[in-house]
């Protein structure tokens, strides 16, 4: 299971979870089983541990 440290990293990553930068360059959370858009992030850069579409792990989406 994925969790901050409180030290400005995670630890392990988020599964389910993929990000994309949409084109006003903010990076959005997309839920992987059920393709459902999540957050937004308004600070600058990515969200931490989760992986970036296309993220080429190749798991079955269950």
């Amino acid at each position: 299971m994925a969790r901050n440290t409180g030290d400005n990293f995670r630890k392990g990553a988020v599964t389910g979870r993929t990000q994309f930068e949409r084109p006003d360059g903010h990076y959005q959370k997309r839920d992987e089983r059920t393709g459902h858009f999540m957050e937004v992030k308004q600070s600058e850069g990515k969200f931490k541990g989760v992986a970036t579409e296309p993220d080429g792990r190749d798991t079955e989406n269950s």
